[in-house]
């Protein structure tokens, strides 16, 4: 009987010590990391994967209504290099690559080159505004609280942040998974320009 209750005293004990270390590991990590699992996302390692010409799919139809009260359409867009970019304000890796993006888009601008966010997940689009003011993106993003872009995006956004550079047929030409750096994604958007139509 003594030696029933001092093992059950143990295993309480033990069972303390391994929830008190699993909230401690959970009180480590970020806000915009635990909201990101809560959403069920996950980060990419920035790496770019190339579509030849050849092998790219059919033209992307991603619209919507933005987070400004408009709405955009990838048709509308055809002839023009288009940059995608999926983000949201919980997202951490999203801020870090904010930057990078603005100084690629200021690099780029121009009347063959279009910059479109989808603001992913986002709990309003105030939310979204508020952020996107914040990190100087000045491009319209897509507002999309149910995340059914990846689909829109043919399953190729599967990270946040992800990038995707469309051709002038509105193909995906090139998609980063993760966060991009400037010099990447200029080399991706003005390689892409220079392909024959």
């Amino acid at each position: 009987m003594k030696s029933t209750r001092v093992i059950r005293t143990l295993v309480a004990a033990m069972s303390a010590l391994a929830l008190a270390g699993g909230v401690a590991a959970c009180s480590g990590e970020s806000a915009s990391e635990r909201a990101a699992q809560e959403v069920g996302s996950r980060n990419g390692d920035g790496s770019a994967h190339l579509v030849a010409a050849e092998d790219r799919g059919e033209p992307v139809e991603l619209a919507g209504g933005t987070i400004d009260g408009r709405t955009w359409d990838s048709a509308d867009h055809r002839g023009k290099v288009v940059v995608v970019n999926l983000w949201a304000s919980w997202c951490g890796p999203c801020a870090k690559e904010a930057p990078h993006l603005v100084e690629a888009y200021e690099e780029t601008k121009g009347e063959d080159v279009e910059f479109v966010g989808i603001d992913y997940r986002e709990s309003s689009e105030a939310t979204g505004r508020a952020q996107a003011k914040e990190w100087g993106f000045v491009w319209p993003s897509v507002y999309d609280k149910t995340g059914t872009t990846a689909l829109d995006m043919q399953g190729t956004m599967t990270a946040q942040p992800s990038t995707a550079v469309l051709d002038r047929e509105g193909r995906i030409a090139a998609v980063v998974l993760g966060p991009v750096t400037t010099t990447t994604l200029v080399g991706l958007v003005e390689d892409t320009a220079a392909e024959q139509e």
